[in-house]
């Protein structure tokens, strides 16, 4: 869209504590996220006009709206697919506002992963035709319909156990530093994940993601606004999603090719809209709910070529001064898992300068949401 480039900014972020389990309901820690976040953009509750979050968010637009106190709503939008959604909320917003549906925009997600059910325990919602597919062959969960790529990807470009504990290294290592992280001081050694248990071959305990209860939000409004805002503005540069054809989640039966994900669909609009490329990407904050998304996921937004992303997360090239430093809250592997909101928050404060693993200098962010299904993501600058 022409015009949506910089012509927006997140102003304001907020989150909760994160937890395997909080006691406050997910309205609650919504309200609490919305409320610190409107409070870090110096921005009063009533000024919001504008709402996104997603179909799988079990607070309502009505209710929160209510509960936080904010003034007419004139633009309120969901986006699907879980993690897939993340960025899209932004997405949504930014383009209300440039367009003048809104002025003051909140996007948020909570939730009570870690408390709360498993989604694929409810069995009368278990068979969709695609499902009919998978499910009755056991590939129940997630973990499951990733492992398929994961073993798929290893078979034909030579990765490796390795090349995943790099991914899960770079992300625990930066949770380290972050007193915020779930697993701030619980470090990982080669041996610890070598000889974690399987939670679907080939992806152990630590190629997955937590289980996470807490909430987060983030506050857009025009570039002109932001100006006036109480924090640096961080604008959006360019946002996409990604549905590719003939999309099947997570196992891609029916493209010509199950490692071309929707990450591919989602780049080249993305790039096409932006005035810079991968090369000039300081730091990223790629969806991480399992080890082998980011290999896919650097190849698909550009950073390597075919089959290259494995060895890509050689040398330290995700770490803190690496070629590609990543996820540096921790990720969803080990800062918290919430559908992958803490990477937006995490990028605005690696703009900022405030991030507890600072980037040098950075001024550009790239932001990605799940891959596997249909996808979005977000460009910011500084």
């Amino acid at each position: 869209m022409p015009g949506l480039k910089d012509a927006t900014a997140i102003v304001g972020i907020g989150q909760t504590e994160f937890a395997k389990q909080l006691t406050a309901s997910e309205k609650e820690l919504a309200c609490r996220a919305i409320l610190a976040a409107l409070d870090d953009a110096g921005i009063d509750p009533s000024e919001v006009d504008g709402f996104a979050s997603y179909t799988m968010e079990e607070t309502d637009e009505v209710e929160v709206a209510k509960a936080v106190g904010v003034g007419d709503l004139t633009f309120f939008s969901k986006v699907g697919f879980g993690g897939g959604g993340s960025c899209a909320t932004v997405g949504h917003l930014a383009s209300a506002i440039a367009t003048g549906q809104a002025s003051v925009g909140v996007a948020w997600r909570s939730r009570k992963r870690g408390s709360g059910p498993r989604p694929w325990k409810n069995t009368t919602v278990q068979l969709p035709t695609p499902a009919q597919w998978t499910r009755p062959f056991g590939l129940l969960r997630p973990a499951d319909e990733i492992g398929m790529l994961a073993r798929r990807y290893m078979h034909e470009y030579g990765a490796t156990r390795d090349h995943l504990f790099n991914v899960a290294l770079a992300c625990r290592n930066r949770a380290n530093q972050n007193p915020a992280a779930m697993m701030h001081e619980r470090p990982l050694t080669r041996d610890m994940y070598m000889n974690a248990r399987w939670i679907s071959e080939p992806l152990c305990l630590f190629d997955n993601c937590l289980e996470t209860d807490g909430a987060l939000a983030c506050v857009i409004v025009s570039a002109e606004r932001a100006r006036d805002c109480r924090r640096k503005p961080v604008y959006v540069h360019s946002a996409a999603q990604g549905l590719p054809a003939q999309h099947h989640g997570m196992v891609n039966y029916w493209n010509d090719d199950p490692l071309t994900g929707p990450a591919w669909t989602a780049a080249r609009h993305l790039w096409k809209q932006a005035d810079f490329g991968p090369e000039d990407v300081d730091v990223a904050q790629i969806y991480d709910a399992f080890t082998p998304l980011i290999p896919l996921s650097l190849e698909g937004y550009g950073f390597c070529g075919r089959g290259e992303g494995a060895a890509f997360t050689e040398g330290g090239a995700l770490e803190s001064g690496g070629r590609l430093p990543i996820n540096t809250g921790g990720g969803g592997l080990s800062e918290a898992y919430v559908h992958g909101f803490n990477l937006i928050n995490e990028g605005v404060k690696q703009l900022r300068g405030t991030s507890t693993a600072q980037v040098p200098n950075a001024s550009t962010c790239l932001v990605t949401a799940g891959e596997g299904v249909p996808t979005s993501a977000l460009l910011l600058r500084s």
